[in-house]
Protein backbone atom coordinates (compact mmCIF):
# COMPACT_ATOMS: atom_id res chain seq x y z
CA UNK A 1 0.00 0.00 0.00
CA UNK A 2 1.28 3.74 -0.87
CA UNK A 3 2.39 5.56 2.72
CA UNK A 4 0.61 8.66 1.94
CA UNK A 5 -2.51 7.01 1.29
CA UNK A 6 -2.26 5.22 4.60
CA UNK A 7 -4.29 6.68 7.42
CA UNK A 8 -2.41 8.80 10.52
CA UNK A 9 -3.72 8.43 13.68
CA UNK A 10 -3.16 11.16 16.44
CA UNK A 11 -4.44 10.70 19.70
CA UNK A 12 -8.68 9.84 19.04
CA UNK A 13 -8.13 10.99 15.90
CA UNK A 14 -7.44 8.86 12.25
CA UNK A 15 -7.12 10.97 9.38
CA UNK A 16 -7.36 9.16 5.85
CA UNK A 17 -4.46 9.95 4.27
CA UNK A 18 -1.22 11.68 4.46
CA UNK A 19 -1.71 14.41 2.20
CA UNK A 20 -2.78 17.71 3.95
CA UNK A 21 -3.40 21.06 2.53
CA UNK A 22 -1.61 23.95 4.36
CA UNK A 23 -2.85 27.09 6.12
CA UNK A 24 -2.97 29.77 3.00
CA UNK A 25 -4.62 33.22 3.50
CA UNK A 26 -7.41 33.96 1.11
CA UNK A 27 -7.75 38.09 1.88
CA UNK A 28 -11.21 37.41 1.11
CA UNK A 29 -13.43 38.26 4.35
CA UNK A 30 -14.95 41.71 4.43
CA UNK A 31 -13.09 44.46 6.09
CA UNK A 32 -15.33 46.25 8.23
CA UNK A 33 -19.14 45.63 9.94
CA UNK A 34 -20.72 42.53 10.73
CA UNK A 35 -18.75 40.56 7.93
CA UNK A 36 -15.29 41.41 9.74
CA UNK A 37 -13.35 38.31 9.87
CA UNK A 38 -16.20 36.29 8.46
CA UNK A 39 -16.23 33.04 6.00
CA UNK A 40 -18.37 33.79 2.91
CA UNK A 41 -19.27 31.56 -0.06
CA UNK A 42 -15.92 32.19 -1.30
CA UNK A 43 -13.93 30.47 1.60
CA UNK A 44 -16.63 27.49 1.34
CA UNK A 45 -15.98 26.82 -2.40
CA UNK A 46 -12.14 27.10 -1.73
CA UNK A 47 -11.99 24.20 1.05
CA UNK A 48 -15.33 21.84 -0.20
CA UNK A 49 -12.93 21.40 -3.64
CA UNK A 50 -9.90 20.49 -1.86
CA UNK A 51 -12.09 18.12 0.09
CA UNK A 52 -13.72 16.42 -2.74
CA UNK A 53 -10.38 16.18 -3.97
CA UNK A 54 -9.80 13.68 -1.63
CA UNK A 55 -7.19 16.13 0.94
CA UNK A 56 -7.06 13.72 4.02
CA UNK A 57 -6.73 17.33 6.69
CA UNK A 58 -7.36 20.99 5.72
CA UNK A 59 -5.94 24.01 7.64
CA UNK A 60 -7.70 27.03 7.59
CA UNK A 61 -6.16 30.36 6.59
CA UNK A 62 -4.18 31.91 9.52
CA UNK A 63 -7.56 32.67 11.48
CA UNK A 64 -7.08 35.71 13.75
CA UNK A 65 -7.84 35.80 17.48
CA UNK A 66 -8.74 38.85 17.45
CA UNK A 67 -9.18 42.37 15.40
CA UNK A 68 -5.79 43.65 15.86
CA UNK A 69 -3.97 39.99 15.42
CA UNK A 70 -4.98 39.60 11.38
CA UNK A 71 -2.33 40.11 9.11
CA UNK A 72 -4.51 42.09 6.78
CA UNK A 73 -8.31 43.45 7.40
CA UNK A 74 -9.19 41.01 4.98
CA UNK A 75 -8.53 37.96 6.82
CA UNK A 76 -10.66 35.37 8.62
CA UNK A 77 -11.56 35.68 12.73
CA UNK A 78 -12.28 33.71 15.13
CA UNK A 79 -13.26 36.21 18.05
CA UNK A 80 -17.09 36.05 18.05
CA UNK A 81 -20.38 33.57 17.40
CA UNK A 82 -20.72 34.83 13.63
CA UNK A 83 -17.46 33.76 12.87
CA UNK A 84 -18.08 30.78 14.65
CA UNK A 85 -21.63 30.09 12.46
CA UNK A 86 -20.08 30.79 9.43
CA UNK A 87 -17.47 28.00 9.99
CA UNK A 88 -19.36 25.86 10.94
CA UNK A 89 -21.17 25.29 7.65
CA UNK A 90 -17.66 24.82 6.22
CA UNK A 91 -16.37 21.85 8.58
CA UNK A 92 -19.53 20.14 8.49
CA UNK A 93 -18.99 19.70 4.64
CA UNK A 94 -15.47 18.95 4.77
CA UNK A 95 -16.48 16.16 7.52
CA UNK A 96 -19.19 14.27 5.02
CA UNK A 97 -16.73 14.30 2.64
CA UNK A 98 -14.11 12.56 4.87
CA UNK A 99 -11.54 15.36 5.46
CA UNK A 100 -10.92 16.51 8.88
CA UNK A 101 -11.17 20.22 9.41
CA UNK A 102 -8.49 21.87 11.25
CA UNK A 103 -8.17 25.35 11.71
CA UNK A 104 -4.93 27.49 12.18
CA UNK A 105 -5.17 30.58 15.38
CA UNK A 106 -2.86 33.41 14.86
CA UNK A 107 -1.91 36.50 15.87
CA UNK A 108 -0.09 38.49 13.51
CA UNK A 109 1.66 41.02 15.74
CA UNK A 110 3.60 43.18 14.18
CA UNK A 111 3.18 42.08 10.40
CA UNK A 112 -0.04 43.04 10.85
CA UNK A 113 -2.35 45.66 9.14
CA UNK A 114 -0.69 45.24 5.85
CA UNK A 115 -2.72 44.72 2.32
CA UNK A 116 -3.46 41.73 0.34
CA UNK A 117 -0.81 40.08 -1.15
CA UNK A 118 -2.07 40.96 -4.90
CA UNK A 119 -2.22 44.22 -3.85
CA UNK A 120 1.73 44.67 -2.80
CA UNK A 121 1.15 43.43 0.67
CA UNK A 122 2.11 47.01 1.81
CA UNK A 123 1.11 48.82 5.43
CA UNK A 124 -2.38 49.94 5.55
CA UNK A 125 -3.15 53.07 7.59
CA UNK A 126 -6.65 54.13 8.95
CA UNK A 127 -7.86 55.70 5.94
CA UNK A 128 -7.48 51.76 4.56
CA UNK A 129 -8.85 49.95 7.45
CA UNK A 130 -5.51 49.82 8.97
CA UNK A 131 -4.75 49.70 13.34
CA UNK A 132 -1.84 50.18 15.03
CA UNK A 133 0.59 46.98 15.53
CA UNK A 134 2.26 45.25 18.47
CA UNK A 135 5.17 43.21 18.99
CA UNK A 136 7.50 42.11 21.66
CA UNK A 137 9.34 44.81 20.97
CA UNK A 138 9.57 48.25 19.32
CA UNK A 139 11.50 47.01 16.20
CA UNK A 140 9.45 47.40 12.57
CA UNK A 141 9.40 44.19 10.22
CA UNK A 142 11.13 46.56 7.33
CA UNK A 143 11.62 49.98 6.80
CA UNK A 144 8.18 50.37 5.14
CA UNK A 145 6.47 48.66 8.32
CA UNK A 146 4.86 50.41 11.26
CA UNK A 147 7.20 50.05 14.93
CA UNK A 148 4.98 47.89 16.78
CA UNK A 149 4.30 48.84 19.92
CA UNK A 150 5.88 46.38 22.91
CA UNK A 151 3.58 44.61 24.49
CA UNK A 152 3.24 44.53 28.80
CA UNK A 153 3.15 41.58 30.92
CA UNK A 154 -0.51 42.12 31.16
CA UNK A 155 -0.88 42.81 28.04
CA UNK A 156 0.98 39.36 26.96
CA UNK A 157 -1.57 37.98 28.77
CA UNK A 158 -4.60 38.93 27.03
CA UNK A 159 -3.13 37.81 24.38
CA UNK A 160 -2.93 34.22 25.82
CA UNK A 161 -6.24 34.42 26.92
CA UNK A 162 -7.34 35.55 23.18
CA UNK A 163 -5.71 32.15 22.07
CA UNK A 164 -7.89 30.02 25.01
CA UNK A 165 -10.57 31.61 24.22
CA UNK A 166 -10.51 31.27 19.92
CA UNK A 167 -9.73 27.60 20.69
CA UNK A 168 -12.91 27.31 22.89
CA UNK A 169 -14.64 28.32 19.84
CA UNK A 170 -12.73 26.38 17.50
CA UNK A 171 -14.27 23.71 18.99
CA UNK A 172 -17.85 25.24 18.92
CA UNK A 173 -17.45 25.47 14.94
CA UNK A 174 -17.10 21.79 14.41
CA UNK A 175 -12.44 21.86 13.60
CA UNK A 176 -11.13 18.70 14.92
CA UNK A 177 -7.57 20.17 14.89
CA UNK A 178 -6.22 23.22 16.10
CA UNK A 179 -3.09 24.81 14.66
CA UNK A 180 -0.87 26.99 16.95
CA UNK A 181 1.02 29.41 14.52
CA UNK A 182 4.11 30.01 15.65
CA UNK A 183 6.19 30.54 12.10
CA UNK A 184 6.66 33.23 9.28
CA UNK A 185 7.32 35.68 11.64
CA UNK A 186 4.10 36.51 13.16
CA UNK A 187 3.76 37.63 16.46
CA UNK A 188 4.56 33.98 18.32
CA UNK A 189 7.92 33.75 15.80
CA UNK A 190 8.72 37.30 16.94
CA UNK A 191 8.96 36.69 20.70
CA UNK A 192 10.92 33.46 19.30
CA UNK A 193 13.52 35.32 17.46
CA UNK A 194 16.23 37.02 19.30
CA UNK A 195 16.30 39.58 15.54
CA UNK A 196 12.62 40.41 16.37
CA UNK A 197 12.33 40.21 20.43
CA UNK A 198 14.73 42.82 22.31
CA UNK A 199 12.81 42.34 25.65
CA UNK A 200 14.51 42.34 29.21
CA UNK A 201 11.90 40.72 30.62
CA UNK A 202 10.59 37.37 31.52
CA UNK A 203 9.99 37.32 28.23
CA UNK A 204 13.14 38.29 26.64
CA UNK A 205 16.91 37.37 26.23
CA UNK A 206 17.25 33.56 27.15
CA UNK A 207 16.30 30.96 24.78
CA UNK A 208 13.54 29.77 28.23
CA UNK A 209 12.72 33.77 28.17
CA UNK A 210 11.35 33.96 24.43
CA UNK A 211 10.42 30.50 24.33
CA UNK A 212 7.99 31.36 27.45
CA UNK A 213 5.15 33.38 25.39
CA UNK A 214 4.83 30.06 23.04
CA UNK A 215 4.54 27.73 25.74
CA UNK A 216 2.22 29.44 27.54
CA UNK A 217 -0.36 29.76 24.52
CA UNK A 218 0.05 26.00 23.86
CA UNK A 219 -0.93 25.38 27.44
CA UNK A 220 -3.91 27.70 27.60
CA UNK A 221 -4.93 26.06 23.85
CA UNK A 222 -4.36 22.47 25.63
CA UNK A 223 -6.37 23.72 28.34
CA UNK A 224 -9.58 23.69 26.42
CA UNK A 225 -8.94 22.00 23.77
CA UNK A 226 -10.26 17.84 24.31
CA UNK A 227 -7.45 15.56 25.46
CA UNK A 228 -8.65 13.30 22.59
CA UNK A 229 -8.14 15.64 20.00
CA UNK A 230 -4.66 16.77 18.60
CA UNK A 231 -3.41 19.84 18.31
CA UNK A 232 -0.46 20.97 15.91
CA UNK A 233 1.85 24.08 16.34
CA UNK A 234 3.54 25.57 12.83
CA UNK A 235 6.79 26.95 13.08
CA UNK A 236 9.78 28.52 11.08
CA UNK A 237 12.55 26.24 12.06
CA UNK A 238 15.31 29.10 10.95
CA UNK A 239 14.80 32.64 10.13
CA UNK A 240 17.97 32.18 7.44
CA UNK A 241 19.79 34.60 9.68
CA UNK A 242 22.31 32.06 11.13
CA UNK A 243 23.05 32.97 14.65
CA UNK A 244 21.66 36.48 14.78
CA UNK A 245 18.08 34.91 14.60
CA UNK A 246 15.77 31.98 15.04
CA UNK A 247 18.03 28.40 14.64
CA UNK A 248 17.38 24.88 13.52
CA UNK A 249 19.08 24.24 16.92
CA UNK A 250 16.61 26.11 19.13
CA UNK A 251 14.02 24.39 17.28
CA UNK A 252 14.93 20.95 18.09
CA UNK A 253 14.77 22.04 21.47
CA UNK A 254 11.60 23.50 21.75
CA UNK A 255 10.02 20.78 19.22
CA UNK A 256 10.99 18.63 22.83
CA UNK A 257 9.56 21.22 25.32
CA UNK A 258 6.35 21.48 23.00
CA UNK A 259 5.64 17.60 23.28
CA UNK A 260 6.07 17.84 26.83
CA UNK A 261 3.51 20.75 26.57
CA UNK A 262 0.50 19.01 24.60
CA UNK A 263 1.96 19.42 21.24
CA UNK A 264 1.00 16.17 19.02
CA UNK A 265 2.67 17.07 15.51
CA UNK A 266 4.81 20.13 14.55
CA UNK A 267 4.18 21.80 11.10
CA UNK A 268 7.97 22.37 10.11
CA UNK A 269 8.30 25.64 7.48
CA UNK A 270 11.11 28.21 7.70
CA UNK A 271 12.10 32.16 7.26
CA UNK A 272 9.33 35.10 7.57
CA UNK A 273 10.98 37.20 10.55
CA UNK A 274 13.34 39.45 8.36
CA UNK A 275 13.06 40.81 4.65
CA UNK A 276 15.27 40.08 1.77
CA UNK A 277 16.90 37.03 3.35
CA UNK A 278 18.55 34.78 0.80
CA UNK A 279 16.79 31.48 1.27
CA UNK A 280 17.90 28.37 -0.74
CA UNK A 281 14.19 27.68 -2.18
CA UNK A 282 14.01 24.56 -4.51
CA UNK A 283 12.07 21.16 -4.17
CA UNK A 284 11.80 20.04 -0.58
CA UNK A 285 14.17 22.39 0.45
CA UNK A 286 12.49 22.56 3.79
CA UNK A 287 12.21 18.92 4.21
CA UNK A 288 15.37 18.39 6.20
CA UNK A 289 14.53 20.91 9.04
CA UNK A 290 11.43 18.36 9.43
CA UNK A 291 13.13 14.85 9.69
CA UNK A 292 15.81 16.07 12.13
CA UNK A 293 13.09 17.59 14.35
CA UNK A 294 11.78 13.83 13.93
CA UNK A 295 14.70 12.12 14.52
CA UNK A 296 16.05 13.95 16.98
CA UNK A 297 12.59 14.12 19.64
CA UNK A 298 10.56 11.89 18.04
CA UNK A 299 7.80 14.24 17.90
CA UNK A 300 5.49 13.82 14.77
CA UNK A 301 6.18 16.08 12.02
CA UNK A 302 4.64 17.55 8.74
CA UNK A 303 6.80 18.46 5.67
CA UNK A 304 6.13 22.19 3.42
CA UNK A 305 7.99 23.93 0.64
CA UNK A 306 7.86 22.78 -3.10
CA UNK A 307 6.43 19.18 -2.85
CA UNK A 308 4.48 19.39 -5.95
CA UNK A 309 4.31 15.70 -7.52
CA UNK A 310 3.03 12.50 -5.69
CA UNK A 311 6.50 10.47 -6.48
CA UNK A 312 8.15 12.99 -4.19
CA UNK A 313 5.97 12.97 -1.08
CA UNK A 314 5.97 9.47 -1.75
CA UNK A 315 9.40 9.12 -1.07
CA UNK A 316 9.42 11.48 1.64
CA UNK A 317 7.36 9.13 3.90
CA UNK A 318 9.09 6.64 2.68
CA UNK A 319 12.79 8.26 4.08
CA UNK A 320 11.10 8.17 7.18
CA UNK A 321 11.65 12.64 6.96
CA UNK A 322 8.02 13.23 7.80
CA UNK A 323 5.17 11.82 9.14
CA UNK A 324 2.60 13.48 6.05
CA UNK A 325 3.24 16.14 4.47
CA UNK A 326 1.43 19.68 3.56
CA UNK A 327 0.52 20.77 0.24
CA UNK A 328 -0.20 24.50 -0.44
CA UNK A 329 0.46 26.34 -3.80
CA UNK A 330 0.23 22.93 -5.75
CA UNK A 331 -3.72 22.40 -4.37
CA UNK A 332 -4.25 26.08 -5.68
CA UNK A 333 -4.04 24.77 -9.28
CA UNK A 334 -5.06 21.34 -8.69
CA UNK A 335 -7.89 20.56 -5.95
CA UNK A 336 -8.02 17.09 -6.90
CA UNK A 337 -4.20 16.64 -6.77
CA UNK A 338 -4.91 13.73 -3.93
CA UNK A 339 -7.11 12.03 -6.00
CA UNK A 340 -4.76 12.00 -9.00
CA UNK A 341 -1.78 10.64 -7.02
CA UNK A 342 -4.10 7.48 -5.75
CA UNK A 343 -4.41 6.49 -9.22
CA UNK A 344 -0.77 7.27 -9.86
CA UNK A 345 0.45 5.20 -6.94
CA UNK A 346 -2.25 2.35 -7.34
CA UNK A 347 -4.26 3.44 -4.03
CA UNK A 348 -7.39 4.48 -3.39
CA UNK A 349 -9.37 7.23 -1.61
CA UNK A 350 -12.78 8.54 -1.23
CA UNK A 351 -14.65 10.04 -4.19
CA UNK A 352 -17.78 11.47 -3.37
CA UNK A 353 -21.09 9.96 -5.28
CA UNK A 354 -21.61 12.40 -7.80
CA UNK A 355 -18.27 11.97 -8.98
CA UNK A 356 -17.87 8.60 -9.40
CA UNK A 357 -17.75 8.55 -12.86
CA UNK A 358 -13.87 10.25 -12.72
CA UNK A 359 -12.52 7.32 -11.07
Amino acid sequence: MSTLFEPYTLRSLTISNRIWMASMCQYSAEPVGPGTGVATDWHFAHYAARATGGTGLILTEATAVSPEGRISPYDLGIWNDTQVEALRRITTFLKAQGTVPGVQLAHAGRKASTDRTWKGGGPLGPDDHGWPVVGPSPLAFSEAHQVPAELTADQIQDVVGQFRDAARRALEAGFEVVEVHGAHGYLIGQFLSPHSNHRTDAYGGSFENRTRFALEVVDAVREVWPADKPLFFRISATDWLDEAGWTADETVRLAALLQEHGVDLLDVSTGGNAPKVSIPVGPGYQVPFAARVKAETGLPVAAVGLITDAGQAEKILDNGDADAVLLGRELLRNPSFVRHAARELGAEVHVPDPYHRSV
